[in-house]
Order: structure tokens, then sequence, then C-alpha cells
């Protein structure tokens, strides 16, 4: 969700709005206030993964509270900070939320913090001014849980230009085109212990190369590194962005999502977006962007999922039909500025119907 806010609102401020974004002291540099258009407004929040995002939301809505007539809408992403959306109407304000997923499913969270995380998907649900979800089938699933209408506004992606291999495949000691590339945070239900342990069972010149960290250091993410140190072919880059990560999206084979539970995986529309194919589980979120099962597994199926990259490995150009096929969805679905657009329409029709406390239906 933070590379969705990150393409999005510099978007709406150059269309006009005034916008604010409460980030989490921490995770932003202090001295920048402004970025691209918009105000940064750190929040201290304790660097704790339970109780992290309720205190930031908690202290950002108190903020709130103490400026309210500054704003004229307040647009809480996620189901977690959603619990203090009743908060904000009381406040006054009109209240969007956007569902990036049930967050309750993952692995990392105990008894307790599921119970939270569903009680603030029905808080948010039920009390926003109106619902946004990233995927159709959020979207058709709130609607059976809820009966109200919940807007489906994806995640989007910029297309774009690939950078020939350089100083950072020479790092790592990477070969353009003989690796497979693996993007996202080290949890659990990102499946990343599935692909390490299978990759590690194939007899291959080829490399797995891991992009990505946990935000909080924990025995699963340390287990993991220490199985990715056994295999040489196994290559853990750590957290990386921009020309680094772009260059590594350029020149990988394909590319392979493993994971348990996604809302709308941007690191698929990104592969994508660098015409590589892609192997992905075969859940519902990753099945709105690969229509075509030849290319998906049972998340947790490390046979299946071992059989698919030895396939991907020995005919790497037999793939290359899934970037050409779904890319055109690119520019259209998943256009940032399209969904600009349509996030900006929603927060117009909100501050219209506002003042009769009003749902967006």
């Amino acid at each position: 969700m933070e590379a969705h806010c990150q393409e999005l609102y510099p978007r709406l401020a150059a269309a006009g709005c005034k916008v604010t974004v409460f980030a989490r002291r921490g995770y932003v540099d202090p001295d920048i206030k402004t970025w691209q258009g918009v105000r940064i407004v750190p929040l201290w929040s304790p660097r704790k993964k339970s109780l992290e995002a309720i205190f930031h939301t908690l202290w950002g809505s108190l903020q709130i509270f103490g400026r309210r007539k500054q704003y004229d809408v307040v647009h809480i992403h996620a189901i977690g900070p959603s619990l203090f959306a009743p908060l904000i109407r009381l406040i006054g304000l009109p209240v969007v939320v956007t569902n990036h997923g049930p967050d309750y499913n993952r692995q990392k969270w105990g008894y307790f913090a599921k119970k939270t995380l569903r009680l603030g998907e029905r808080w948010g649900t039920s009390f926003a001014s109106a619902v946004i979800c990233v995927s159709r089938h959020i979207q058709d699933e709130l609607k059976k849980l809820y009966g109200r209408t919940i807007i489906y506004i994806p995640n989007g992606v910029v297309i774009p230009q690939k950078i020939p291999a350089g100083d950072t495949l020479n790092q790592y000691d990477l070969k353009p085109g003989n690796y497979v590339l693996a993007v996202g945070r080290l949890v659990p239900e990102k499946g990343f212990h599935d692909l390490v342990e299978t990759f590690s069972r194939i007899s291959t010149d080829w490399k797995l190369v891991i992009a990505g960290d946990a935000d909080h250091e924990d025995e699963y993410s340390r287990t993991l590194k220490a199985q990715a140190k056994k295999n040489s072919n196994v290559v853990m880059t750590g957290f990386i962005k921009g020309l680094t990560l772009a260059e590594i999206f350029s020149n990988a084979g394909f590319f392979v999502l493993p994971s348990y539970h996604e809302g709308l995986p941007i690191v698929i529309l990104e592969a994508i977006s660098y015409d590589l194919p892609v192997l992905a589980t075969n859940i519902p979120a990753n099945l709105e962007l690969i229509a075509d099962l030849e290319f998906t597994f049972p998340p947790g199926d490390r046979v299946a999922l071992k059989e698919k990259l030895v396939q991907s490995m020995k005919f790497p150009l037999e793939n290359s039909k899934f970037a050409l096929e779904n890319k055109g969805r690119l520019e259209g679905e998943f256009n940032w500025e399209r969904i600009a657009t349509q996030t900006y329409m929603v927060y117009t029709k909100i501050v219209g119907v506002a003042h009769r406390g009003a749902h967006l239906d």
C-alpha cells in the first residue's frame, strides 16, 4: 500500500488536491516536508509490528481532530487503521477506506491481532462514507458480507524503461536472462520458504534472486536468510529500489510469486511491465492478473512449484507469451492516471453528500 500511495497522491496533488500524508516517523526523512506536491507529516509510533499501525492511526486521528477545518475528506488505507473510521466520522469528516486485502489471513498475526483486524474491516466497511477495494475478489467478498456498494479501483503500474545489465548484475554475479526473480517482504505469507527450499532441490546453473527484506526482523526472516545462505545460487539482495531494482527486473529470466495471500499484487504488474513471464500461486488475487492456469500452481505445493520452475528454466521463451498477452491491460485498467481520476471522483462525490452523512452507494 505504500507503493500505491506513493503513486496516487502526487497525481491527486497535481490535479489540484491539497494532500497531507501522515507518515510513520522512522520510515521517512524528517527534513522532507513536501514531496511532489504532497505535504508529509511524520508521526511517532512504536516500532512493534502489532502496535505500530494502531498507534500511528490513532495519533493521526487526534491530529485531524485538532485541525478538522483544514480537511474535506480523510482517506484510510488497510483494514487495521480502519478501526478509526467511526472516530473520524464522529469528528464530522467524510471517510474513504481502501481495503488492500484481508490482512487477518496473514500468518504472522496471532489470535487477538486477527480478531482486531476483522473488526477493523467491519467498522471500516460499515462506517466509511465510501469503500474502495483493489481487486474484484475483495469487492465480491465485501458485498456479500456487508451488503453495501464497494468501489473497485485497482493498484497500478508505471511502464518503465528497461535498464541493460551493469553494475548491479555484476555485484551479485548474475547473467542476463539466467535468474529467477522474486520480490517482496520476508514474511510467511509470501511463501519464499517454499521457493528457496524447492529451488535448492533443482540442479541448474540458474540463480534465484529474492529482492526484499523484513520490516521487523523476526524468527521467520532470520531462518529464511540462513536457509538461503546454504545455496550459493540463491541471492538475497535485501531491500532495494530505484535503478538497482529496475536493473534486476529488466534482466531476469522470469518472475515468481509463491504467496499464500494477496490483495492485488503490484509486483506482478511490475513484472508484466518489464515483459517478464510470471509464475504465481493460483489464489484469487493472482488469478485476476493471470488468466492462464498454465502459469500457476497451488500455494505450498512444492512439487508443482518445482515442475513449473524446471519447465520455465528449460524453455523460457515459451513463457514470453504471458507478458505479451497481459501488457495491454497495464495501459488501461492499471494506469495510475486513470486510477487517480477515479479516486478524485470518489472524493468529490463524498464531499458533496457529506453534509447529509450519506454513504456513497
